[in-house]
């Protein structure tokens, strides 16, 4: 027994140590590590400090920007490596960002809390390894290695592990001046001076002014200008929509589910929070996402990705790629995210019934097709018209197909094997146009089904839709279903000069289902 309250201190001061040595391993981990992301379009390296400022250095042809207290810790983003025709069009990319920072803001919190996670477990695994190493040892060995600290040897050696973290840490190592280092901290109000009418939440922005030159100053201020009228537009647009069920916008009925289409946003995230208002204005619980989230498919576009899936975070989420959205990264990020991208498999919906779609063949995404190259549109389509009806001879008839272009899903159709067809890609709205099948018998066997296009979500023109507004009339579409099926279709517009229109809602009324469907 005597030996219990030696072994109880033994063990208490194996596992204080333990602890403090995990945590100072974790701690230096954490503030020495580093990780690349893909943030406003740039790869950027995110860094972790004690600061509890975020600095973002943007390179060597604009300020660098400070943001003071937002947190308990700091972040200091080094952006990289980017895709932009010129210096000014970057600036006004960074003030449209900026016009709504919930995504990027939330991806950087994310990248920290999981560097945080990383580092603690590694500190963890370091804090195991004396007590695994005494254990290992057993009280033989551990006797005769105290014993031996005793000796010339065992005191060397002693010497030789208490130099090794000065070694690591090698604290005489000192970076050379630079003239990032010769700067200093100015607001962004008394850099512009009086007579500069800056928005109530900009004033308190911090630029290192060693760096900044009259040029950058035109740019900040051109940014601050665009930053003020995208956030005033978007910002008001958003509020304003709340009270369009006053201007004939509908809402469900009981039993019913209203789902959101949007399609050819075009990188435009402004439009975003008011594609949400929208939809919370309308009762959606779904979007459904016809592609053209992007321009060119490239990563610095996942600022545009992030921004959306921001906004319909807690919603049901359903997507395909569009023509400009080239390759398999706007797809696979959206995945990553948590979205349900579609690729050729039927699908079952929250509204009760199926959903099938794919990528747009012209976007090198074909779902499970991807290994067989060359499939022109047309074969594509018939692909997608087979899956659905194999679908509806399963008695699970496909309510719903998102596409990016509606014409791909003319042949299911035309065969009667889908209620409804939804896409984008014109920028133009359309339908809805009722099809019958092809034996030209119509609702009495169940082949009648419709076909709409929905406007650019982001207002786009041509591939482009960045801008303090939209480029043209922005365009959200609502689908209303009922018993699984859908009943219903209205079209939101956003108009350049602010103003709305409320498009009628439309009845559709597909075939009903014979018992061999």
């Amino acid at each position: 027994m005597g030996s219990t309250p030696r072994r109880l201190l033994v063990g208490a001061v194996l596992l204080a140590g333990s602890t403090a040595l995990g945590l100072v391993v974790a701690v230096s981990l954490f503030l020495n590590s580093s990780r690349t992301v893909v943030l406003v379009g740039h790869d950027t390296v995110v860094r972790p400090t004690l600061a509890r400022d975020a600095v973002v250095e943007t390179g060597p042809l604009l300020p660098d920007l400070r943001f003071r207290d937002v947190g308990p810790l700091g972040v200091r983003l080094t952006l990289g490596k980017t895709e932009v025709g010129s210096i000014e069009e970057l600036v006004e990319r960074y003030a449209l960002i900026a016009g709504d920072p919930t995504a990027p803001i939330d991806k950087v919190q994310g990248v920290v809390l999981d560097m945080a996670v990383s580092a603690v477990l590694r500190g963890l695994g370091v804090g195991l390894l004396p007590v695994a190493v005494f254990l290992l040892l057993g009280r033989h060995r551990r006797g005769e290695l105290f014993r031996g600290l005793g000796t010339r040897q065992g005191l060397l050696a002693l010497a030789l592990l208490l130099t090794l973290p000065l070694l690591v840490w090698q604290p005489w190592e000192r970076d050379e001046a630079t003239q990032k280092g010769q700067g200093s901290w100015q607001t962004l109000e008394e850099l512009v001076g009086p007579g500069v009418a800056l928005p109530e939440e900009a004033r308190d922005i911090e630029v290192r002014t060693g760096l900044v030159t009259t040029q950058s100053k035109r740019l900040v201020l051109s940014a601050v200008d665009t930053y003020d009228k995208s956030k005033e537009f978007y910002s008001t647009a958003a509020e304003e929509a709340a009270d369009l069920p006053e201007r004939g916008l509908r809402t469900p009925e009981e039993g019913e589910t209203v789902a959101l289409l949007v399609s050819d946003r075009h990188d435009n995230i402004g439009m975003d929070r008011v594609a949400r208002a929208i939809g919370d204005a309308a009762g959606a619980s779904v979007v459904l996402d016809a592609g053209d989230d992007t321009s060119t498919g490239q990563p610095w576009e996942a600022f545009s990705l992030d921004s959306v899936h921001a906004a319909f975070e807690d919603w049901d989420r359903f997507g395909v790629a569009g023509n400009h959205d080239h390759g398999t990264f706007v797809s696979t990020y959206l995945a990553d995210l948590g979205w349900t991208m579609l690729d050729g498999e039927v699908v079952d919906a929250p509204w009760g019934g199926t959903l099938l779609g794919v990528d747009d063949p012209r976007s090198s995404g074909l779902g499970n097709w991807r290994d067989e190259t060359g499939l022109s549109f047309n074969e594509v389509g018939d692909r997608l018209a087979d899956a659905a009806c194999e679908a509806a001879d399963d008695g699970e008839r496909v309510s719903t197909m998102l596409v990016h272009d509606a014409n791909l899903g003319d042949e299911a159709l035309a065969r009667g094997c889908v209620d409804l067809v939804v896409g984008g890609h014109t920028h133009v709205q359309s339908g809805p146009d009722p099809v019958e099948g092809e034996d030209g018998t119509g609702a009495a066997d169940g082949s009648l089904g419709y076909s709409w296009t929905t406007g650019t979500t982001g207002g786009a023109a041509y591939a482009i839709a960045l801008g303090s507004k939209p480029r043209r009339d922005a365009e959200v579409s609502l689908i209303t279903y009922a018993d699984g099926r859908p009943v219903g279709l209205q079209w939101v517009r956003l108009r350049t000069n602010g103003s709305w229109q409320v498009g009628e809602w439309e009845p559709v009324t597909p075939a009903p289902v014979t018992p061999d469907q």
